[in-house]
């Protein structure tokens, strides 16, 4: 177990219980410290209180961490695609329709198991089922994932994180023909009232941000370059179908009927930029879009004329 002891400053005044321990302790998620909330290993002026609680200035505030539990999730030999490794670091290329880590209806087949047989030692920080899990792709998302050999690599890449140190860029293809060049998306994302396993637009959520540049139009398609400034769960999907413009087979918030059958989300996660976390060098890996992905884009290329300017067209 390790304790940490902080006394709230005025300007920490009013924050939540939860969203103060996160903020102070960068190695932990929010969910992490509800958890901890929840099993009464954090204190305000040694008494437990509630996720919702507002601290005072001048309270103390006491966490206890227990120490990572040895995994007893099983090492699996499901291919698994390395586009970098060394001591501290591995980064993977996530085919779509793989699950990251070990949850509730998907035990085993997972990303983290595939790591267990082909990498071995994980950073114990995310616990018996996401040793070594610094962030996360959706299942039916593809792409460049890094994971964390070691405490002192997890630690470091969260807080890059964190800080937004860390680049992510994301290759879209969504419904519809969006006017703009570029844009932003600024709307704050929640749990969704009443469909508990999906997210939503929530004015009451956590602040999320999007950024997104058109690359190339097609008569009722456009591929964009998305950029992240945060990481809520589900954020790309969320946005984009807030604008009216889905991602092409999205299970969850896109159209019922697919445009190309059993294509699959064509959402993929292709740059990934972070600073070694030892060495401190500024690192940059890409990958290229899945095959089926990209031969989807070869038929609307061939088949249907691209829009390259629509003000030329609206006369504007």
């Amino acid at each position: 177990m390790s304790d940490r002891l902080h006394t709230v400053a005025a300007e920490e005044a009013g924050q939540r219980l939860d969203v103060a321990v996160s903020r102070l302790f960068p190695d932990l998620t929010r969910s992490q410290a509800q958890r901890l909330i929840e099993m009464r290993l954090v204190t305000v002026d040694d008494r437990p209180e509630k996720n919702n609680y507002r601290l005072k200035a001048g309270q103390r505030l006491g966490v206890v961490v227990p120490h990572p539990v040895a995994t007893e999730t099983v090492p699996e030999n499901i291919p698994l695609v390395v586009v970098y490794e060394d001591s501290d670091i591995v980064v993977v290329n996530k085919p779509a329709g793989l699950v990251v880590h070990p949850a509730a209806g998907n035990w085993h087949g997972t990303l983290v198991n595939a790591l267990l047989y082909h990498i071995g030692g994980l950073s114990g920080i995310g616990g018996e089922v996401r040793p070594g899990i610094v962030h996360r792709l959706d299942k039916d998302t593809s792409g460049l994932l890094v994971v964390a050999k070691n405490d002192f690599s997890h630690l470091e890449l969260t807080r890059q994180l964190a800080s937004r140190a860390m680049g992510r860029e994301y290759l879209a293809l969504v419904h519809g023909v969006i006017r703009q060049e570029m844009g932003t998306i600024d709307i704050p994302i929640g749990r969704h009232p009443v469909h508990r396993k999906e997210m939503a637009v929530r004015q009451d959520g956590r602040p999320a941000r999007t950024h997104f540049a058109v690359l190339e139009r097609f008569m009722s398609y456009t591929l964009v370059r998305c950029k992240l400034d945060t990481g809520r769960t589900h954020q790309i999907r969320v946005h984009m179908n807030h604008v009216a413009h889905p991602i092409v087979g999205d299970p969850v918030y896109g159209p019922r009927q697919g445009a190309f059958g059993r294509c699959g989300q064509l959402l993929h996660a292709i740059k990934l930029t972070l600073c070694h976390p030892r060495s401190k060098e500024p690192m940059e890996f890409s990958c290229e879009l899945p095959l089926l992905f990209a031969g989807i884009l070869t038929k609307l290329r061939a088949n249907q004329p691209t829009r390259p300017s629509l003000s030329t067209e609206d006369g504007e």
